[in-house]
């Protein structure tokens, strides 16, 4: 099967980002998926930090974004919510880091801090930001770090740090776990969000890792296991599953990690490597992919530029469709892929369009996650109160007399519809098949078919 241009860009910013607009796709038009790739990574250049409040609204931060934003001579309150739009186009990788290294917490400081740690390294070094994640204060106290002491030792971080970040099970052992917590003696962290080094509590004799003796610290530890091809192979693997396709395809991981490995681990490296390479456009890996529920909750919002007017029905959908942002269910983060559906969760994202797009009452209640805070949410949203400007939508994509139901098809799925599909959208129009609310109803047909949650 050929595959189109648009549809490979198309394919790209569902990977690199969670969807293309009306606006990106034409501004892409007649681009090479080359030119776009580097736009993608020239965009993920212009890092900022989010603002930072402490658990008493103080600011911390100062997010020079937004204050520059909000100080915009004539800027509409549109501009700026455009902007901001493009200020997150390259929050991806943060959320594939935010699964790989998982942390939950309850403190609102150190999830803000945190976050900001793997957005500012998310396409830099791994290095780097495998030592800013092993410093960070959410990840010391959520893997008991801040109880690993000299003749105390606790190894509960030094065993994470090996298995889920960067070898994987069966590449280290178990005293490899012991002189690695050994090193690790004395990291730990004070309330105002700070990374601290106590040397009082550090062990600092010698110690024997991965077949090396020295009288290693934390530091030594991870340069010890960077400089292990297993590394650079075990991410490599999460990332091709991540972005590519969940069956990974052997030749092209060890490719990548030959590749991770030679460049001193550039992440943005990789990721241009991925995303120029043939194999990532094959027809195997374009619209095989079941969305997550933030991909498909953000994808929604960005097709059709919804603005939730209840800011709680995001953490709705969320905790409905079984993944709330920073409260992953365990270390090992989510584990994706086919995990994400059964009877209970599809039945919702099928639903979810007619009750965004029509503002139908909600019908279908969250799950159970085990955490008391949320669970007032179901009993306090009964809609979705979300705000979606069909005319500007209309005016964007349906120029001149184009078919209705091609249209957005093209616009919301990589694979085509079926004649049969086709024909069921075509009778729910009826004869009324132009204007918004001939919008509407293809709009809501083809999200809420099975084939949406693919990307």
């Amino acid at each position: 099967m050929e595959i189109s241009n648009q549809t490979k860009i198309e394919h790209l910013l569902s990977r690199a980002g969670f969807g293309a607009t009306a606006t990106q796709l034409e501004d892409f038009k007649g681009k090479s998926p080359e030119k776009v790739v580097k736009w993608l990574l020239k965009d993920a250049d212009k890092y900022e930090s989010l603002l930072v409040i402490d658990e008493k609204n103080t600011e911390v931060i100062k997010k020079k974004a937004l204050r520059n934003l909000l100080e915009m001579k004539g800027a509409s309150p549109n501009e700026i919510k455009e902007k901001l739009k493009e200020a997150r186009e390259t929050e991806k990788m943060t959320l594939f880091w935010h699964g790989h290294f998982a942390c939950r917490t309850r403190r609102p400081l150190a999830v803000q801090l945190q976050n900001n740690t793997l957005r500012k390294y998310a396409l830099g070094k791994f290095g780097d930001l495998l030592l800013a994640v092993a410093q960070d204060p959410a990840m010391l106290q959520f893997l008991n770090n801040q109880q690993n002491k000299k003749n105390s030792p606790n190894e509960n971080f030094a065993r994470e740090v090996m298995e889920l970040f960067t070898l994987g099970r069966g590449n280290y052992t178990e005293q490899d776990i012991k002189e690695a917590a050994r090193a690790f003696t004395g990291w730990t962290a004070n309330l105002q969000g700070e990374f601290v080094f106590r040397t009082n509590q550090h062990d600092s004799g010698s110690k024997t890792f991965q077949g090396r003796t020295g009288n290693f610290n934390g530091e030594d530890i991870l340069k010890i296991i960077l400089q292990n091809p297993q590394t650079a192979l075990f991410i490599s693997t999460k990332i091709y599953r991540y972005f590519v396709n969940e069956n990974v395809d052997n030749q092209a991981v060890k490719d990548m990690a030959k590749r991770f490995q030679s460049t001193n681990y550039d992440i943005a490296d990789l990721m241009e490597y991925v995303f120029k390479s043939d194999w990532f456009y094959r027809s195997e890996n374009i619209g095989t992919r079941i969305k997550s529920p933030i991909e498909l909750l953000v994808g929604l919002q960005r097709k059709f530029s919804i603005d939730f007017q209840q800011k709680q029905s995001v953490l709705f959908v969320q905790k409905s469709l079984g993944q709330i942002l920073f409260y992953p269910p365990n270390v090992a983060g989510w584990s994706g892929g086919k995990n994400w559906i059964d009877s209970s969760t599809l039945m919702t994202r099928m639903k979810l369009p007619e009750i965004i797009f029509k503002d139908s009452e909600i019908s279908f209640k969250t799950k159970d996650d085990g955490d008391a805070d949320t669970e007032h949410l179901s009993k306090r949203i009964n809609r979705m109160q979300a705000f979606i400007d069909w005319n500007k939508l209309q005016n964007q994509l349906l120029v001149g007399n184009q078919n209705l139901v091609e249209t957005l098809e093209k616009y919301l799925l990589l694979r085509p519809l079926t004649s049969q599909q086709k024909e069921m959208i075509i009778k729910k129009i009826g004869e009324n098949n132009t204007g918004i609310e001939a919008i509407k109803t293809v709009a809501q047909a083809i999200t809420s078919l099975p084939e949406y949650q693919l990307c």
